[in-house]
Parts: structure tokens; C-alpha cells; sequence
């Protein structure tokens, strides 16, 4: 199998559509579909079930992806480690943010980047559906998460910002007929439900209860922000959010209200104790010495 079709066939496994996933490879439809029936003869079994609306993994296939997948991620960072290395870089620091305001933290970044020349900073998108997942696989080495987290195997370093929190509606909801809420009124409608574990860490997020008790219901499952705010523009839900995104999520269909009864969501630096090494290290020393970020308004 050739590496180009390994790259089809694990990212098929994770969008489970062609056109998307050719979309994201800058291919032709075609060039998957081909590479994937190639791929089938060659094991002689099929990887995948498609039908007119969906396309999912058989167990051949899952068990294809599973075994791949490290075998590739690994091939590809040594390739990447040994580019680098001709250009006098020594090493990659992936950083994943759950938060979407990587530009105000941009200090951090070229702090880091000033002090450090012999490594490269990468800062990229995680999704907080499968975020500490995703820092368990080692497919990033940091992540700017919220708080609290009180994992055995994870580190939590310096809190990089904490912001107030704020209520994502429908342009057209009745609470837009206030200037702010309250978590007593927010309860009064439906919040995104989430797989996302630790359960703690997402009811860090989103309580279940108000200071007063009352349950805050649950509806929908929502696996990224996108989600999220797709279904408060309809109505279905409302969402809790840092007070940045309505500077990064501004919407004509989102109307943000500022929330009075909660205190700020802090983020700090994670990652897993066993990785802790010179660059992770590093970064946390230029988050301490320059400290919380100051929150926009």
C-alpha cells in the first residue's frame, strides 16, 4: 500500500464521506473511490459499508485504521523531524487549543519562539469532544484546556487566561430582550449534552445544577462548537462560552448575553507527565513569566 493511499484510507476512516474527504486531500472523488477498491482487492475483504447516505467502517476496516494509524503518524513525524533538521530545528512543540482565540495569545507564542529558535511551535485546533484523547495519543504533546482537570497520568501547568462566561442564543431568542442573565434564567432552556470525558470537566463547563439547585437540562449531543452553535442559531439550545467568542464566533444569527452568576473559565497548560520534556517545560516558563492574559471585552 502506498503511503498517498494510507493517507485516503485514515482519512476516509475519519470523515466517512468521499467528497469531504477528497475535499480535504485536494483529490478527485474518483482518486478515492479508486484507491479504496484497490485497497479492498489487495486485502480481499471490504473496508468500509457504503449506502446512499452513509459510509462506515467494517470490522476489517477498523481493525486496518487502528493498526495504521500509529504506523503512519510515526512515519510522518520522522519524515517532518528530518526536514526540520536540515533547516537547524531540533524538534516539534504541538500545541492543541481548545479555546479559539490563538491570536490573543500570540505573546506566549513569540516569547517562545524568540527564546527557542531550535524548535518549532505548532498551534493547532482540538476538539473538546475527544481533547484529552487526543493528548493521550500523543497526537499533540500540549493542550490549552479549561479547568479543573484532575487526571493521575496529566500535568496542569500555569493558567494561561480567565475569562467571564457569556450565553450564545438565537438572534430572534426572548432572552435577547435582556442585557444579561443569569445561570437561574439560563436553566430555563435547553444546554448541549456531550460525550466528552472526564464527566467533571465538562460539568466544569456546563453545570448541572445552579448555585440554587435547579437542574440544568441537557439536550442534544454535540461533538465541536460548530455543533454547538449551529443548534443555538436555530433555537433548539443555548450555549455557554468564554466571553471570546464573541469576538471570534461573531454571528448575524448569535446574539451573546453576558452571564452575572458565574466566575471566570480558566485555561492552563496540559499535558501528559510522562512527556514532560525540555520544550513543554519551556513553554510553561514563558506562561509564568508573563502571567494570565488580561480578558478582552
Amino acid at each position: 500500500m502506498e503511503l498517498r493511499d494510507i493517507e485516503i484510507f485514515l482519512t476516509l476512516t475519519e470523515e466517512l464521506h468521499f467528497g469531504r474527504t477528497a475535499a480535504r486531500l485536494c483529490l478527485s472523488p474518483a482518486r478515492v473511490t479508486q484507491a479504496i477498491q484497490k485497497q479492498e482487492r489487495q486485502i480481499g475483504a471490504p473496508l468500509f459499508e457504503r449506502t446512499n447516505r452513509t459510509v462506515r467502517l467494517t470490522p476489517v476496516g477498523r481493525q486496518l485504521r487502528d493498526d495504521l494509524r500509529p504506523l503512519y503518524a510515526g512515519l510522518k513525524h520522522s519524515m517532518e523531524r528530518a526536514q526540520l533538521a536540515g533547516q537547524g530545528i531540533t524538534g516539534i512543540l504541538r500545541v492543541g487549543m481548545l479555546p479559539a482565540n490563538a491570536y490573543d495569545l500570540r505573546a506566549y507564542w513569540d516569547v517562545f519562539r524568540l527564546r527557542h529558535p531550535q524548535w518549532k511551535l505548532r498551534v493547532q485546533k482540538a476538539q473538546f469532544s475527544d481533547a484529552l484523547a487526543t493528548l493521550r495519543r500523543g497526537d499533540i504533546d500540549v493542550l490549552v484546556a479549561w479547568l479543573p482537570i484532575d487526571e493521575p497520568d496529566l500535568t496542569v501547568g500555569p493558567v494561561l487566561l480567565a475569562e467571564p462566561r457569556v450565553l450564545a442564543v438565537s438572534t430572534g431568542h426572548e432572552l435577547t430582550q435582556r442585557t444579561s442573565v443569569s445561570l437561574e434564567i439560563a436553566a430555563d432552556f435547553q444546554h448541549p449534552q456531550s460525550d466528552t470525558r472526564p464527566g467533571y470537566w465538562y460539568d466544569a463547563y456546563i453545570p448541572r445544577e445552579t448555585r440554587r439547585g435547579r437542574t440544568i437540562e441537557r439536550g442534544p449531543v454535540v461533538q465541536n462548537t460548530e455543533e454547538a452553535i449551529t443548534l443555538a442559531s436555530m433555537a433548539e439550545i443555548v450555549v455557554l462560552f468564554p466571553s471570546h467568542m464573541t469576538r471570534y464566533w461573531a454571528r448575524p444569527d448569535i446574539t451573546y448575553l453576558p452571564v452575572t452568576d458565574m466566575g471566570p473559565l480558566p485555561y492552563a497548560l496540559v499535558w501528559r507527565s510522562e512527556t514532560d520534556n525540555e520544550p513543554i517545560r519551556a513553554l510553561a516558563e514563558v506562561v509564568r513569566d508573563l502571567g494570565p492574559l488580561t480578558p478582552q471585552s
